[in-house]
């Protein structure tokens, strides 16, 4: 079966490769979603990319999954200690989700440590840099070949 999967980028993770390099690498966003395409394509999966700074609009993705998706990929950045939306539309859909973060939140500041959205989420990738995301993608794909893709 083809596996349809939605990535998420939350705000500022479209200054990749500039922004803040020893936390988040030199990898530019356009050449993080051109592997997780080709590696998805290697699959057999379908993966459809989208970035925004906005929480509407994020909500609004994660909501029109429901009607199209197997399964979402998030990284909601800075959303993900405090948005309530964003955990409360994750849970509102139901599909597997894998939280992912380029750096390790947990040798970070106190603050980056709580994350909102990981009681709703399957599982969570965390200091892998672009690799988090190769890492969630294969998981994902393993939870759904196995019969579902595990709570959300």
């Amino acid at each position: 079966m083809a596996y349809r999967i939605l990535l998420i980028h939350g705000p500022n993770l479209n200054l990749l490769g500039d922004r803040e390099p020893s936390h988040y690498g030199t990898m530019k966003l356009e050449e993080i979603n051109a592997r997780m395409e080709r590696l998805a394509e290697e699959h057999g999966a379908e993966l459809r990319a989208l970035q925004s700074n906005s929480e509407g609009a994020l909500i609004d993705a994660i909501q029109e999954a429901r009607l199209w998706a197997d399964g979402i990929i998030i990284n909601p950045g800075a959303y993900t200690h405090y948005s309530y939306a964003l955990r409360d539309a994750l849970a509102a859909v139901r599909l597997p989700a894998v939280e992912v973060h380029l750096s390790n939140v947990h040798a970070r500041e106190e603050f980056r440590r709580t994350s909102v959205i990981a009681p709703v989420v399957t599982g969570t990738v965390a200091g892998l840099g672009w690799r988090g995301y190769a890492a969630a993608l294969d998981a994902l794909l393993g939870l759904l070949a196995d019969g579902g893709g595990g709570q959300s």
